[in-house]
Formats: C-alpha cells, structure tokens, sequence
C-alpha cells in the first residue's frame, strides 16, 4: 500500500492565501483557481477508470488466494506469488491514494468519505488474503529458500525482503493467525479514522478579531497565523480559542488515543515483543538505544532552549512569557510576505547545490501539477507528500505566504522527490523507503533553504529574522518533537504497566513535559494541557522521534554538500535512489552518517548554540546602534 508522509513541524500548518467571496470564512475548493491543485487525474482519468481497478483488484484476490499452501512446491510458485502480490499492491496503492487524497480536498465530503471507506475495506480484504505469504516463507527451511534463491533467477529483487523477513521469524505468527490480524486491521482503525473526523470534520472553532479589529473565523490553519503575530491579544485569543475548543472534547480524545494505545498493545503482545516501542522500531532494524540515546542527548541540552526562551522572553519585553509567546518572531517590524510564485523560484535557487538533474525533477514536479497549494473548507490540515508507485508524487500543502510556508514546500519536495528517485530505480519490493529515511531527504531541503537565506540576506533586521527562523525550526522539530517521543515513551510505559489512560492522566504528564523542556521562565498556561488532543501523529506510535534523527542526519549531510560539492552530491543522490533496498542505518552509513551514534544529534544542538550566540551578538548590535 502506499505510503502516507506527512510533515509536522509544530504540529499544525498554514492558511490560504487565496481569495474569497467572504473574508471572514475559508474559500471553497470551487474557489481555487486550478493552477493551485493537483492533478489527481493522473492517477485516474476519470472515475470510472478507479471503478474498473477497483473491480480488477477484487477479482484477482481468488487468484492471490490459490498460492495458499503452494510456495513451497517450487521457486516458480514463489516467485508468481510474489508477483501476483506487487500487482495487487500497486493498484491498491493507487486507489487508496486517490480516495484518500480526494477526501483530504474536503474532509466533509460524503462521497469520499464513503470511496475511502470502500477501499480501505478492499485493503483488508486483500491483507487476509495474502496474510499466509509470510508465514509460508518462514515455515520454509532456510536450505530451500536459498536453493529456491539460487534456482529462480527473479527472486533476486527480493533478497532484502527475504533477509529481513527471516531475520524477524519469531514475531510472524502461523496463516491462520495472521489472517485473523489482517481482518481485524479496519476495525483496529477505527481510533484515528474517529479522531480525523472529529479533529477535521466536525471541530467548530470560535471567531476572534485579528489584528485590525475583523472578525475571523479561526481554523487549524489560521491558527499558525494567529499565534505567530506581532499582537499579542491576537495570540492569546487564538490560543485560548483553540485550546478550548479541544478541551470541551477532551475525554472523547482521550478515549480515541487511549483506543490506538489498546490497539498498539495488543498487536505487541500478539507478535510477542518485549515493548511497543521494541515492536516500532524493530521492523526497521532501528535498535532501541537510538530512541533512548535522543532522548538522553536532548536532555544534555536543554539548557541551550532554556536559554533561547529567556532571550525572546528579553527581546519581546515580556514581564512573563507565555506559551502563546513562542512563536511570536524576534523582530516585529520584519515581516516577510513571499507569494507562492515567489517561493517557488526561492526554493529552486536554494537547492542548487544538489545539482542539475535534481533542479531539473524539483522545477517538474512545482510546475506539473503536483502540489495542492491553498487551504479551503474542509481541506486536510497540515502538509504532507505522498508517492504512489507507477505515478508521479503529489504534495499537499496549506500555503499562507510566509517563510514557513516556503520552508515547507521545500520539506515536501524533498519527500517527493525522493518517492520520485526511489520509484524510477528500485523495483516495488524495495520502492518504499522507511520514515526514517524519508525525514532526512525532506529536512536536508529545509536546511539547505534556511543556509541560503541567512548566505543572501545582508540586511540586519531581515538577518535576525532567518536565524530566528533557524532556531525556531529546532526548537519545533528537535526539541518539540522529542518532547512528543517522551510522551509517547512515558504514555505507553504507563499503559503497560496496566494504568488507566485519562483525561487528567495525559494533561499532567503533557503539562510536566513542557514545564521540564521549556524551562523556568515559561509560563505554562493552563490551555497547554490538552494540546495533546490534536497532536495526528500520537496515532502513528513512536513516530515522530524519526523528524529528530531525520534533522540530525539532514544537518550533518547539508554540511557535507556544501563543503564537499560533488562527491558528496553524488553521495545524496544514491540515497535517494536506494529507496527500502537495506536497512536506514546502513543507507545513511553509505550517504555519509552514522546514526547509531549520538554525535548527529549533538552537533546539531551544538551548532543551534552557535547560531544562538549569534543571534545574542546581532540583538546586541540592533540595540546599540
């Protein structure tokens, strides 16, 4: 099935920049102009052409069903199966795609809703039908895996898959177990598909009035706007307005997360790992140290963001500062408004130093019909990229011509254009990269564009504004997401120690969490509690630690491309085409960094303290000047 990348940075994305009939609500997606959307048409033409995959995928799941009990009669069997499968997969990955991506255009939309719930309902059909396939090849003597290996020149595109299949024998359970598993897997669904609807369809956010006194309405995507302003009754109203939508469903959150912690549990428990985090990170040969190792790293410094929020707390001239301050730039009188064309050349420029033929995929991919630009009613929050084998990526976005914004398109495309390589050179058995992987190749973008502003920008103020930024971005992706991967930690330790998940169970430990990253200078306002609540990732378990060892890896290679030029160019571009062929350590062993290691993760929260103490020495200078 094809894989769903989404991007989270603090969690929440950006407003439309597009026009409307009525400035105080979203525009409808009729409103857009086209240029803006993606062309989902070129995954499917027309609807009917979905129905007839749709049809075809149906049909041929008796075929996929006949392997069962015959893989090990020969290697030509094996092989057929194995074939049979990826066919079946491909498809599916193009359905899913469309159907999900077409109801992310407008969650409300019944129709959608419905084609997605139809193919996730074929998914799982599909899933029991080949749930024998692992369990057959497994069951087999390794003596006649290899012999068939050797015999059947077409099962080479499958050796990776069989190493590691094998190397992961013991949690695979018998056919009949599995098959139960799989159909069980729409059910087990059901928490984040409650919490989607909830969150995007059925949330109403109040209005608040905005810098010049208009009445808005406020929405997820407003949101980063609202808490990013110069006025700090505009924050905090957008702040408590959020926050206490949230809190007034907080129990039924509670219930949906504690839903997909139950889920979770039991498919570890099944499978027999010692923990659900060993059960995350062990089908990616990920070894537990390199989550526990960020965690303990990030704590060494934490004094560096204590001392981050101490100076905005100075620089904004706070008595207090508040969690609705975070966000706020360093410079009031520094805005920076980039209209999406703008951007686009912004981030062509920027990436450069990847080279010509990855210029030449990146100016495809922003003028092809690729990108849904502009939020509209109903639309996904958020951002994400998401490739599905045989058709180009597609990237989703909620641009509101910031800086933000700009940075995010460049993440997106990173992602892209890494589906984009990964598709063109490895066959699907090996095409779908691992999310830790794929944070690397979208944040390698993000830096690279961040180097390039602070490298042009001579202006003292815009100066302050982009290392502002780059601090920002540690702060929300290195330090932010690794307080998500202690909540995570700590939230199922105590689930499997038998403890209750509540309500008042996650507002403590969400609210002691920020009271222990952010510092003594933080205000923690009480509405900071049930942040947890909107936080899609949590339904993704142990996640989003991938953003920070991603960041890591990206900030080391960067370097790499930057003072190396073409050796280590040629380097990226491997690993990008190397797509799921071997495990993500070893892959970025090859890219040049070892994340086995805590080094990355330290000399990236090393280099936040150089570009911190420069920040201090350019406050200083504005102030005396």
């Amino acid at each position: 099935m094809a894989k769903l990348i989404p991007f989270l940075a603090d969690a929440v994305f950006f407003p439309t920049a597009a026009k409307t009939s009525s400035t105080a609500g979203l525009p409808v997606r009729e409103e857009i102009p086209d240029k803006y959307k993606w062309r989902l048409e070129d995954i499917y033409a027309s609807e009917e052409l979905w129905e007839q995959d749709f049809a075809k995928l149906k049909n041929s799941l008796p075929q996929l069903a006949a392997y069962k009990g015959q893989l090990a009669h020969s290697a030509q069997n094996l092989l057929k199966c194995l074939k049979a499968r990826d066919e079946a997969g491909i498809t599916a990955g193009k359905l899913y795609a469309y159907a999900r991506m077409r109801r992310d255009e407008n969650s409300a939309n019944a129709k959608y809703q419905a084609l997605t719930g139809k193919t996730e309902a074929l998914l799982a059909e599909m899933g029991a039908v080949t749930a024998f396939i692992e369990p057959e090849i497994i069951a087999m003597p390794e003596e006649k895996l290899n012999e068939f290996r050797r015999q059947e020149q077409g099962l080479a595109e499958y050796s990776f898959y069989f190493d590691n299949l094998m190397r992961q024998k013991k949690h695979v359970l018998s056919p009949a177990e599995e098959e139960i598993l799989s159909r069980a897997s729409e059910v087990t669904q059901a928490a984040e598909n409650i919490f989607n609807m909830l969150a995007h369809a059925d949330l109403r956010f109040p209005q608040i009035q905005n810098e010049s006194g208009q009445t808005v309405t406020l929405s997820e995507g407003r949101f980063r706007s609202f808490i990013m302003s110069p006025d700090r009754r505009v924050r905090q109203a957008a702040f408590t307005g959020l926050f206490n939508t949230y809190k007034q469903f907080r129990n039924t959150f509670a219930a949906t997360l504690g839903g997909s912690v139950k889920k979770n549990i039991f498919y570890t428990r099944t499978r027999k790992y010692n923990s659900t985090l060993e059960a995350a990170l062990e089908p990616d040969n990920v070894p537990l140290a390199v989550y526990n190792n960020l965690i303990a790293t990030v704590h060494e410094h934490l004094p560096l963001l204590h001392r981050y929020v101490a100076l905005k707390k100075q620089a904004l001239r706070l008595d207090e500062i508040h969690m609705y301050d975070l966000y706020v730039p360093l410079v009031s009188d520094v805005r920076i408004t980039i209209p999406y064309d703008e951007a686009l050349q912004m981030v062509q420029e920027a990436l450069k130093p990847l080279g010509a033929e990855y210029s030449e995929i990146l100016n495809k991919g922003l003028t092809s019909g690729w990108i849904d630009v502009y939020e509209n009613q109903g639309k996904q929050t958020g951002a994400y990229s998401w490739g599905t084998y045989g058709v180009h990526p597609f990237v989703l976005l909620n641009y509101n011509d910031r800086y933000d914004d700009v940075s995010t398109l460049a993440h997106e495309m990173g992602h892209a254009i890494h589906s984009y390589y990964s598709h063109a050179n490895q066959p699907y058995a090996t095409a779908s990269y691992t999310t830790f992987t794929a944070e690397v190749a979208s944040t390698t973008n993000e830096i690279l564009l961040i180097d390039h502003m602070l490298k042009v920008t001579h202006d003292k103020r815009q100066k302050l504004y982009f290392l502002n930024q780059y601090l920002e971005a540690v702060r929300g992706t290195v330090y932010r997401q690794t307080m998500f991967a202690e909540f995570e930690k700590l939230l199922y330790e105590k689930a499997e120690d038998g403890e209750t998940i509540t309500a008042d169970m996650l507002d403590d430990l969400w609210r002691e969490l920020n009271r222990k990253y952010y510092g003594p200078d933080i205000v923690v306002d009480e509405e900071i509690a049930v942040e947890w609540a909107r936080i899609p990732h949590f339904y993704w378990h142990f996640y989003v630690y991938q953003y920070v060892t991603g960041y890591a890896a990206a900030t080391a290679l960067a370097e790499q491309i930057q003072r190396e030029g073409e050796p280590a160019q040629k380097r990226y571009i491997e690993f990008l085409k190397s797509g799921g062929c071997d495990y993500s350590i070893n892959i970025l062993k090859r890219a040049g960094v070892d994340m086995s290691s805590p080094q990355p993760v330290a000399v990236t929260l090393n280099k936040f303290g150089e570009r911190l103490n420069e920040l201090e020495k350019l406050l200083a200078a504005i102030d005396n000047a």
